[in-house]
């Protein structure tokens, strides 16, 4: 049996309609999506997607008159988690929305340029780009988050790297779960920006490659090791008096 047998077995279980797995499904891969949400855009846009995409894994009806409802949960493989698995697809669903919206701008040449691997060939061993993109945001997140202040990155370690929950990370840093949120919105776009402007002044990408490169790295970010980041002075939180 794989090692994501049990994913499996709950992505079987929301397909067939049970109500125990989809509540479930819902406290536990919601934070997921909405965290990759969120990486994608700050501003929230991105959370749009997530939310529509509910409708896809719940089951969407057919356009023949008549058709059975078939959840996209029935494509999950269990080659992966179900948190990348989920991830990945909104990742592409994002893209297919920047996409969509470039579809009237004129084309660069680098665009116009069939040899130019593109963003849905990501995972292909000869992508050129996915290295590239993924050296650009190592480094512009590196020297980001260094220039943040302790406490930011601490926030940041404990609940993107491990996964604590607002009021954990609240207790933790003597914080409440409100100002936890506002916080770490304030650093992601902080971050967000930094990193933005990096690749664009110091990388010369444009903007349609700076949304990609998001976009590629969040859905599969291979080495990409986090870890070092928030580890260069370890900070000890604060406790209550």
């Amino acid at each position: 049996m794989g090692a994501y047998t049990a994913d499996l077995e709950l992505a079987r279980r929301c397909a067939a309609g049970e109500p125990a797995a989809w509540e479930h499904f819902v406290r536990e891969f919601r934070p997921v999506l909405y965290r990759a949400a969120d990486s994608l855009d700050p501003n929230g846009g991105a959370r749009e997607i997530a939310d529509a995409l509910y409708a896809e894994l719940y089951g969407v009806r057919g356009t023949d008159a008549g058709a059975v409802p078939r959840s996209l949960l029935l494509s999950f493989s269990g080659r992966s988690s179900l948190a990348t698995w989920l991830r990945a697809i909104l990742c592409q669903r994002f893209v297919d929305r920047l996409r969509a919206q470039r579809r009237l701008e004129p084309l660069s040449v680098e665009d116009a340029d069939p040899t130019r691997v593109g963003l849905h060939d990501r995972g292909h061993p000869a992508d050129p780009e996915r290295g590239r993109y993924l050296a650009l945001i190592t480094q512009a997140l590196s020297r980001t988050v260094q220039q943040l202040s302790s406490r930011d990155r601490l926030r940041l370690s404990c609940y993107y790297l491990q996964e604590l929950t607002l009021a954990e990370t609240g207790r933790l840093l003597n914080e409440s779960e409100a100002t936890v949120s506002r916080h770490l919105a304030r650093t992601r776009r902080s971050v967000r920006t930094a990193v933005e402007r990096e690749l664009r002044d110091d990388a010369g990408l444009t903007e349609a490659q700076i949304a990609e490169c998001f976009a590629s790295v969040a859905a599969d970010p291979g080495p990409l090791d986090l870890q070092p980041l928030f580890t260069t002075g370890e900070v000890k939180p604060e406790r209550s008096a």
